[in-house]
């Protein structure tokens, strides 16, 4: 079985986020990492491979640094990857990642492909379902567990009234959520290995992409404004001298909470 899960390098949760006011996208010059609900992804297929044997092959899309969190990947105990760098994708935003992520994906055979349920930045959790959607294949979302038999899938969906059991025929696309699994740490002997896989590099004309549908250009939505959230205020302190239940029920009705 050969597994494609697709990965994302994303700006350090502990990091400053800025947005660049002249484009409105994040200024990524800060630590950025691989994406931590793809790690999900990345520890989902490795166990798929290790029990029914195969192959696990990362697809990224990204700019040139983004190899970093590809390499990641490859040290978890990932076989190869494909990363699609070019400046003109650039602004790319969900439905143009998808795209580009899709024509990447057509490059070579495979029997699932795994996301993780979102990123840690753009926060669509759209991208899964809209590569889906390119390449014709059913979609299984929020995924808590995957079971595979042959070449059918048995997976439980997280809703809101609780889990879901599926059965879908590969290929398919998966995304798993965070808990489906606890993410291995990178070994030194995975780290240093990883130097040796095998990258595919690859540009918009190698995947002879249509230059209408990526790029800020492409872009099918776009940031109007962006402003920092405001400073918390200071909370009331109510000091109960035998009237604090209607201190707060005052508190309540003035900011319309009840």
């Amino acid at each position: 079985m050969k597994i494609a899960v697709c990965v994302k390098q994303v700006i350090d949760t502990e990091a400053v986020k800025k947005l660049d006011p002249a484009s409105w996208r994040l200024d990524r010059s800060v630590a950025c990492v691989l994406n931590p609900y793809d790690e999900y992804a990345v520890e989902e297929a490795l166990r798929i491979k290790e029990a029914h044997e195969g192959e696990v092959v990362a697809v990224c899309m990204g700019p040139e640094k983004a190899e970093e969190a590809v390499r990641k990947a490859l040290a978890m105990g990932v076989d190869s990857a494909v990363l699609v760098t070019d400046p003109a994708l650039a602004g790319s935003d969900a439905q143009g990642t998808a795209y580009v992520l899709a024509e990447a994906l057509r490059t070579f055979e495979w029997d699932l492909v795994l996301f993780g349920v979102r990123s840690t930045d753009g926060e669509t959790g759209c991208v899964p379902a809209a590569v889906a959607e390119q390449l014709g294949v059913p979609l299984l979302s929020t995924l808590a567990k995957v079971e595979v038999q042959g070449s059918t899938l048995t997976v439980h969906r997280e809703t809101e009234q609780g889990y879901v059991a599926y059965e879908c025929p590969a290929p398919a696309v998966l995304s798993v959520i965070k808990g489906i699994n606890e993410p291995r740490y990178p070994s030194m002997k995975g780290i240093m290995g990883a130097k040796k896989k095998p990258l595919d590099v690859k540009d918009a004309s190698s995947l002879n992409l249509d230059v209408s549908r990526f790029g800020q250009s492409g872009a099918k939505t776009r940031v109007l404004s962006g402003r920092s959230p405001e400073p918390r205020k200071a909370g009331v302190k109510i000091e109960d001298d035998g009237t604090g239940a209607q201190h707060i029920a005052d508190f309540l009705a003035s900011q319309k909470l009840m």
